[in-house]
């Protein structure tokens, strides 16, 4: 396993993150045995960052999180969970932010959380946020006084977190970089993957896709550091990883799912198609670690393996061509 620092923190990520959410849902769905053994593994692969949030399985997967890694005794290890944001809590957005944070501390066992970060996106206009979404945030709600920004300063201020973060869901790169002026944010979390690669400058905007505007280059030069979420785009990209009933069915647009057929191609004897897929991603120098949903061993120790092959300069070529040549591209 290699780790990367986040930037200016102090903080070593292994470039492989363990994700906790509800597409993989063994730490929702599965038996604490079962969770317990796979953490056991990524622990021996050299893993040492798992990413949570509240909303996975209304608290079960931070308790079970917590749970595991205190039988395991892992207490080394570098989590991430989050905060969501709704309607109910604009009035109070700070405070909200405070008894999210501390909640999520009890269910995770921790004396601090190393990072939190704010769940929804930022907007440039007030978004829906109706029944109980919490995706999007408007970036004034972040700002003002009493917002999000100034609640995530307390936590930081009196130590029940080392570090803060938020997320990015595409469309709002200009937000992004007011947030990153404040000089409060270290991590920030975002979907970048072969099918959609527009988090990167020279990544190529497909129709149907959300456009990320190169967020990943704008958070390296605000030496802000990047986890890339869903690297294998919902299961597209996943080729003949091993599947597994606690997770979700693979799912996409059919434009998508055509792009990720052609990737196969990438498959070589001694790297899959999911191995080549985190390979790309890990590839961008801007990125901090990658962020697998994993339901089993198997499927863990297909993306932690060591001596993975990296991508050459034929495979870039060919993924280029991809891009260039697939449904939904727009020119540039």
């Amino acid at each position: 396993m290699r780790y990367r620092e986040i930037p200016g923190t102090g903080v070593i990520l292994s470039k492989i993150g363990f994700g906790c959410g509800g597409n993989a849902g063994l730490m929702i769905r599965g038996s604490a045995a079962e969770q317990r053994k796979v953490i056991a593994r990524a622990l021996e692969l050299g893993i040492n960052y798992f990413d949570v949030a509240p909303d996975y399985g209304a608290g079960r997967a931070e308790q079970a999180l917590g749970d595991a890694l205190a039988v395991l005794g892992a207490r080394e290890t570098i989590i991430t969970t989050k905060v969501e944001i709704r309607s109910s809590d604009l009035p109070d957005i700070a405070g909200h932010i405070e008894r999210s944070a501390r909640e999520s501390q009890r269910r995770l066992g921790r004396e601090r959380i190393d990072v939190l970060q704010i769940h929804n996106g930022p907007t440039a206009s007030p978004p829906p946020m109706a029944n109980g979404d919490y995706h999007h945030l408007w970036i004034e709600h972040f700002l003002r006084p009493g917002g999000a920004v100034e609640g995530l300063q307390r936590l930081l201020r009196d130590g029940t977190v080392g570090h803060v973060g938020f997320v990015c869901r595409g469309e709002d790169v200009n937000e992004v970089r007011r947030l990153l002026e404040t000089g409060v944010f270290s991590l920030i979390n975002l979907n970048f993957s072969l099918i959609n690669p527009s988090a990167a400058a020279s990544g190529p905007v497909f129709h149907g896709e959300r456009d990320h505007g190169g967020v990943i280059d704008v958070a390296k030069a605000a030496g802000c550091g990047v986890a890339v979420f869903s690297p294998l785009a919902g299961g597209l990209l996943s080729g003949e990883i091993t599947p597994n009933p606690l997770s979700r069915p693979r799912r996409g647009a059919p434009s998508a799912v055509e792009r990720a057929e052609r990737f196969a191609v990438l498959a070589r004897s001694e790297r899959s198609m999911a191995q080549a897929a985190y390979q790309f991603v890990l590839d961008h120098p801007g990125v901090t670690t990658a962020i697998g949903g994993f339901s089993s061993i198997e499927q863990l120790e297909e993306i932690a393996a060591p001596g993975i092959a990296c991508l050459s300069a034929a495979d870039r070529e060919q993924i280029g061509e991809i891009w260039r040549s697939s449904s939904g591209a727009v020119p540039a």
